[in-house]
C-alpha cells in the first residue's frame, strides 16, 4: 500500500507554544510551517522515523476547544508517577472526564496547556 499517515493535526490558539510543550513532552524536534500559521514536531531521523511515526502539526485556529476530544494520545512511560509529575511542571494538568477512579484504573487523564486531553498509562513493568 502506498498510503501512510504524514501527521496528526491539532488546532491551537498558540501553535508555537503548544508545539514547544509537546516537543518537550515527547523529546521531539520542533519545526515551523511558515508565517506562524502552523508548527510541527517530529521524531528524530532514524529507525522510528523510517517505520512511519507521524509528525504532529499544530495549526492556528480562532475557535476554542469546547468539548472532550474525539481523538487523544495514550502515552506509555517507564514510570507513571514520575512522568505525571514532570508533565505537570511543563504545564499539563490532571483532569476528570468521567473516568473510573477505582483502584483498577491504570491511566491518568491529563490536559495540555490548551485543554486537549491525553492519557498517561501505567508502565508495562508497574
Amino acid at each position: 500500500m502506498s498510503l501512510r499517515i504524514q501527521c496528526i493535526t491539532v488546532d491551537a490558539h498558540d501553535p508555537r507554544a503548544l508545539a514547544e510543550f509537546w516537543a518537550e513532552v515527547l523529546g521531539w524536534t520542533l519545526g515551523e510551517d511558515g508565517d506562524d500559521i502552523g508548527w510541527w514536531i517530529e521524531r528524530e531521523a532514524g529507525e522510528l522515523k523510517t517505520i512511519g511515526i507521524p509528525d504532529i502539526l499544530f495549526l492556528r485556529v480562532p475557535d476554542s476547544k469546547i468539548i472532550k476530544n474525539r481523538l487523544h494520545l495514550d502515552l506509555r512511560p517507564d514510570n507513571q508517577d514520575a512522568e505525571v509529575a514532570r508533565l505537570e511542571k511543563l504545564g499539563a494538568k490532571r483532569i476528570e472526564i468521567g473516568q473510573s477512579t477505582d483502584s483498577d484504573t491504570t491511566w491518568i487523564v491529563m490536559s495540555d496547556p490548551e485543554g486537549n486531553e491525553f492519557c498517561i498509562l501505567k508502565s508495562k513493568t508497574e
